[in-house]
């Protein structure tokens, strides 16, 4: 009986959106052993976007892909805020100023109302960023990680 009760989750998105997002990590990650994860919520549950996405990242067990390049989109919604975590693999790589970068091109985008296309371009910019990092091995490598958005609350 409780569960009628429960809030139903907002859809940000449409089903075709859904599935461009989904293809766009998909794509990202076959030419590279990285994984990129994609979590929306309507609003910010901490001070920072920044220290929500590290909570999720830890909620959704990132930390634990091979070689610690794991990277999670994290967007509030109804909040207008955005981060982007990256483990310690890819981050020792790539280092803050390219975090920046794809946070503000987001931004662009956000702000002209394409939250699609947004984080459509940041996940192909982080698939890149792993290619170029943690190229995929066909021997070894594995999808870690399920390539689904994953939406809070």
């Amino acid at each position: 009986m409780w569960a009628l009760f429960q809030k139903k989750p907002v859809a940000y998105f449409t089903d075709a959106e859904r599935e461009q997002i989904c293809l766009a990590i998909t794509d990202a990650e076959k030419r590279t052993s990285g994984e990129i994860r994609v979590f929306i919520e309507s609003h910010c549950k901490k001070s920072t976007p920044i220290l929500r996405a590290a909570a999720v990242f830890q909620q959704l067990k990132m930390e634990q892909t091979a070689a610690r390049n794991g990277v999670l989109v994290y967007v509030a919604m109804k909040d207008r805020k955005l981060a982007v975590f990256g483990d310690e693999g890819i981050h020792s790589r790539v280092g803050e100023a390219f975090w920046q970068q794809e946070v503000d091109n987001m931004i662009r985008h956000f702000s002209g109302e394409q939250h699609v296309a947004g984080i459509i371009s940041i996940v192909h910019s982080i698939g890149e960023a792993l290619l170029t990092h943690f190229p995929f091995d066909e021997k070894g490598d594995e999808n870690e990680l399920p390539n689904d958005i994953v939406f809070g609350e």
